[in-house]
């Protein structure tokens, strides 16, 4: 017969519901950065020391089929929105179309999958010309750039 406290069995129930929580929450490393602002449509996954990109047209055709090309692209990479933990979207300045369909897009991954997203301009960079789109999170952070905020720069 087992002589396990019963207090013990259930704090340590307690403790492996805990662990395999924050387990399942540390899966979720998975960036994603949409630069539809500029002359190419660039989107980029950083999975821990690993990056992946793509880059397409910057055509009206595109921007009306955005969330079709991240989509492929993720699963062209074995992903879907639910292993992203965190998007990184430029918000100008640069093409109306493409700030304006990126920042739509990223509202809806947002609301429907809970994912953070931050708004970023290469403006915001000191450095802004070499600025690579790897180091974005990273510039994000030091910059403090908010959380689930948009305000996007048009061109005029």
């Amino acid at each position: 017969m087992d002589k396990t406290p019963l207090s013990f069995e259930k704090n340590l129930l307690l403790f492996s519901s805990d662990l395999e929580l924050t387990k399942k929450k540390n899966c979720k490393m998975n960036k994603l950065i949409i630069d539809a602002a500029r002359d190419k449509i660039f989107l980029m996954i950083i999975n821990n020391d690993i990056n992946y990109n793509i880059t397409y047209e910057n055509t009206k055709t595109n921007y009306e089929k955005l969330a079709l090309l991240i989509n492929d692209f993720l699963n062209s990479k074995k992903l879907d929105l639910k292993k992203i933990s965190e998007i990184y979207v430029n918000r100008g300045p640069g093409s109306f179309a493409g700030i304006r369909n990126s920042l739509s897009i990223v509202k809806a991954f947002h609301l429907v999958n809970k994912i953070d997203y931050f708004c970023f301009s290469f403006d915001d960079f000191d450095e802004k010309n070499d600025i690579k789109h790897e180091n974005i999170p990273k510039l994000c952070k030091k910059l403090k750039v908010k959380k689930n905020l948009i305000n996007p720069i048009y061109l005029s």
